[in-house]
């Protein structure tokens, strides 16, 4: 009997191709045989998150619970319905002041947050002097702070609201829950930036006694205005919705003309109005804003959903609320901006990160859909290729496609929508934010516009606390 012997090794073909991840040798040896390399950028996890993203991988009711979350947030239709003062649809009363972002005190308030309360407080009479303001709000016993997403409300940068603001409400018409966002001020020296000097008091005085009065009368008489709609058309109309709002606006304005026209008011008070709106092309991201928290609302509160409701930041904390940990934030400290700036300013004179306006990112559009906006390149610095890059990258992080909102230039594909905590944490990928920048310094108002992410640390936050909820219910 032969004894058996192990045969010789063959030759075995060349492959007809190789995909390569991590540190680049490997893929350097291969492509040096005259083997096709495709490189994936691939990260591991990020440090410290393996056991939690086991358990929640795991959890029975993270699948279901997100498909629910995103059809929740698909189905909300915003419409406006009303515009009215802030003491009247958000209760507010003499001294209380809602500000952009997670919780914060006067004590650790950065520069345009302090200078748009100051303004505010002015504003409200509280005293004569914004620098008189130092003193109320550093007492405290007269004056109060709250966020506005605790108050079902949103605020672009510094995001303050007084009592006597007018606000923009809207309404889902099926749940018939409500949102609300002040009125645009337009760009430069304007509160949410932080400035406060006169010409800043007359503005706002000349909204609360002529311009909202004015579109509370051409909404009543126009109807409901369909503020959904709009975003799905201005998304195909070159805007994003966050840093370019101009077929927005213009599309607001053609629906509430022919009202404002038509009413009784005096011709030179509609005349501003028209003039005022359509001389802002960011007049319309205060409708944004609130039609995205509108959606993410209705998601709130799904046990095991990974799905983030809310980005926000106060100007010194970046912070983000999850479907499946109820009203909870997880915070780090904000970031400064990467981009342009304006006139003689520079990166040492920019504010770190700040407003709710980043709720558009959390919905899907802004710095998610920069591919349906090449022309906010130039606002923000990079290159049209970068914006297409990043809402491809932005497909990673998040958990469907928001059909209503279709990008031409990728095919009508729809805009990445639910952003996943544990795909976050995953691939390393952080949310990509187009923001405005505000000064340092309280009273300089807008000194540029850039790209910005959160702080990284927030998501394994959320993450743990995804876990513990998993682990509690596993254990009865």
């Amino acid at each position: 009997m032969n004894a058996r012997t192990t045969p010789a090794p063959r030759p075995t073909a060349a492959p007809e191709g190789v995909a390569a991840s991590g540190v680049d040798l490997f893929a350097d040896a291969v492509d040096l045989q005259a083997v096709p390399v495709s490189r994936v950028d691939w990260r591991p996890p990020m440090d410290g998150t393996a056991d939690d993203l086991a358990v929640v991988a795991a959890d029975p009711l993270r699948r279901a619970a997100n498909a629910r979350a995103v059809q929740a947030m698909l189905d909300v239709q915003a419409v406006l319905v009303d515009v009215a003062p802030a003491s009247e649809v958000l209760g507010l009363e003499a001294g209380q002041f809602l500000h952009a972002g997670p919780p914060i005190e006067w004590a650790a308030a950065t520069g345009p947050l302090r200078g748009g309360l100051m303004a505010a407080a002015a504003l409200e009479g509280l005293v004569e002097d914004p620098e008189d303001a130092v003193a109320l709000f550093e007492r405290g016993d007269a004056v109060s702070l709250e966020p506005c997403h605790h108050r079902d409300a949103v605020g672009p940068m510094a995001g303050v609201v007084s009592p006597s603001m007018w606000m923009f409400v809207l309404e889902d018409p099926v749940s018939g829950r409500r949102t609300y966002c002040s009125l645009n001020e337009g760009l430069g020296k304007v509160l949410r930036y932080g400035a406060y000097g006169p010409e800043v008091l007359e503005r706002l005085r000349w909204m609360s006694a002529v311009l909202g009065p004015l579109l509370a009368q051409a909404v009543k008489a126009a109807g409901p205005v369909d503020v959904t709609g709009i975003l799905t058309q201005m998304l195909q109309m070159g805007d994003e919705a966050h840093n370019r709002n101009r077929a927005g606006t213009l599309m607001l304005l053609r629906d509430l003309a022919p009202a404002l026209a038509e009413s009784a008011a005096d011709a030179k008070d509609v005349a501003d109005t028209l003039r005022f709106i359509g001389g802002n092309d960011h007049f319309f991201l205060n409708l944004a804003m609130p039609a995205c928290k509108l959606a993410l609302d209705a998601a709130r509160g799904i046990e095991g959903s990974t799905m983030v409701v809310a980005m926000a930041r106060n100007g010194t904390e970046f912070g983000i609320q999850v479907a499946g940990t109820g009203d909870q934030w997880f915070t780090g400290p904000a970031q400064v901006a990467d981009g342009l700036f304006l006139g003689g300013y520079g990166p040492e004179d920019a504010n770190p990160d700040i407003g709710d306006s980043a709720i558009t990112e959390t919905a899907g559009i802004g710095g998610f859909s920069m591919a349906t906006a090449p022309a906010i390149v130039r606002l923000v610095g990079g290159t049209v290729p970068d914006a297409l890059a990043t809402t491809r990258r932005m497909r990673e992080i998040t958990l469907a496609e928001n059909p209503r909102w279709s990008i031409p230039i990728l095919e009508f594909a729809g805009a990445p929508t639910g952003i996943d905590v544990s795909l976050v944490c995953r691939t390393q990928i952080l949310p990509q934010i187009n923001t405005g920048m505000a000064g340092n310094k309280a009273g300089v108002g807008q000194v540029g516009a850039g790209l910005v992410t959160p702080p990284a640390e927030i998501f394994p936050q959320a993450l743990a606390a995804l876990a513990s909820r998993t682990r509690e219910r596993a254990a009865g």
